[in-house]
């Protein structure tokens, strides 16, 4: 099992920035494809972006692509999530997920663990 704990969300001014953490604990972190999904109230959960075990290939959602960078460090057992001109769309409550299939997923269902959330607001 893999344990996720999330990071660095906040209150942010649209155009602004926010960079989230993914701190993984309890297995080897390496062997996880990563995501990132956010969900808004009212709405489903929504895939943001996902990079490889050995962060080769990463891919995003259309809404973000350009202004969110995903990475990983396997030293450090930690997944990020650069957010860069911030629009108020983007609040929502961001999840980092694992999975170990080795492929590319975009939806929740394959994703075998879960972090808590971290709330990320962007006002107008």
């Amino acid at each position: 099992q893999v344990q996720l704990v999330e990071s660095g969300g906040g209150l942010v001014q649209a155009g602004g920035s926010l960079r989230l953490s993914c701190a993984a604990s309890g297995s080897t972190f390496r062997r996880y494809a990563m995501g990132w999904f956010r969900q808004a109230p009212g709405k489903e959960r929504e895939f943001v972006a996902a990079i490889s075990w050995i962060a080769t290939i990463t891919y995003y959602a259309d809404s973000v692509k350009g202004r969110f960078t995903i990475s990983r460090d396997n030293a450090k057992n930690t997944l990020y999530l650069q957010m860069n001109s911030l629009k108020p769309e983007d609040t929502a409550v961001y999840y980092c997920a694992a999975q170990s299939t080795g492929s590319i997923l975009t939806i929740p269902a394959p994703y075998n663990y879960w972090g808590q959330g971290t709330q990320v607001t962007v006002s107008s």
